[in-house]
């Protein structure tokens, strides 16, 4: 069945995936599958040391054959566009944190892309936010903090213009012949987080970036709606 252009892939967010990690999640946006494991550790970087406030971070790997053809394992530099969007991932978390209420904790939150089919780091974003809310869920428990510490829902989608028409959720098919391509990462109170547009073969008119951007806020809202349903019943 033929997807409609504003219409998502189909999402699935499995919770409590792995039995070690503080928080975890398998996080699948049609093919393309992530799995994101959150860590607490009580202490912070040293340019937050007796500051009594907190930290959240992000790593994130694609593994070998991940993709179409395989990729070399990263033994020891992380190529450009890992460490961009590691950073992303990180910057994202941390606009719905308030780190006076972690007190002198990390939260480092591991993203490891198992197959990718387009829409990886939105992908990655969505599913690090609903570790982030377990390793709360766990930290609250645990009397590490007192206070819940995430002020807003969170999540992350790619959209683009293929074909002349704007497009919801690229797939990597779509994503390799696109004219333009849109990462959007938005909070459920309507803030902007981030937002990467790129015209990758032409200029585009203001008009198609407020079309890009409608898309993009409707498929967020859909998303987090998605992530309430896993978290239902995994923080009861």
């Amino acid at each position: 069945m033929t997807r409609k252009n504003n219409e998502l892939r189909k999402i699935e967010i499995i919770t409590d995936y792995t039995p070690y990690a503080e928080g975890s999640c398998l996080i699948k946006f049609g093919n393309t599958t992530v799995l994101c494991n959150a860590t607490v550790e009580t202490r912070v970087p040293p340019f937050l040391r007796g500051t009594g406030t907190g930290w959240v971070t992000a790593e994130y790997g694609m593994l070998p054959r991940s993709t179409h053809e395989r990729m070399n394992r990263k033994k020891s530099a992380e190529s450009g566009r890992t460490q961009e969007i590691q950073r992303l991932i990180g910057r994202s978390l941390r606009s719905v944190v308030d780190f006076e209420k972690m007190g002198e904790n990390q939260v480092r939150i591991d993203c490891d892309v198992i197959q990718a089919d387009g829409g990886t780091r939105t992908a990655s974003i969505t599913g690090a936010w609903v570790a982030l809310m377990l390793v709360q869920k766990y930290m609250l428990k645990n009397a590490i903090v007192s206070k819940e510490f995430i002020v807003d829902n969170l999540s992350a989608i790619s959209c683009g213009v293929v074909d002349g028409k704007c497009v919801l959720d690229l797939d990597y098919e779509q994503d390799s012949s696109a004219e333009v391509d849109a990462n959007f990462v938005l909070t459920q109170s309507g803030n902007i987080v981030e937002i990467q547009t790129t015209a990758e073969k032409y200029s585009f008119a203001p008009e198609k970036f407020n079309e890009l951007f409608s898309l993009a806020r409707k498929g967020c809202e859909e998303i987090i709606q998605i992530q309430k349903q896993a978290l239902k019943y995994a923080i009861e």
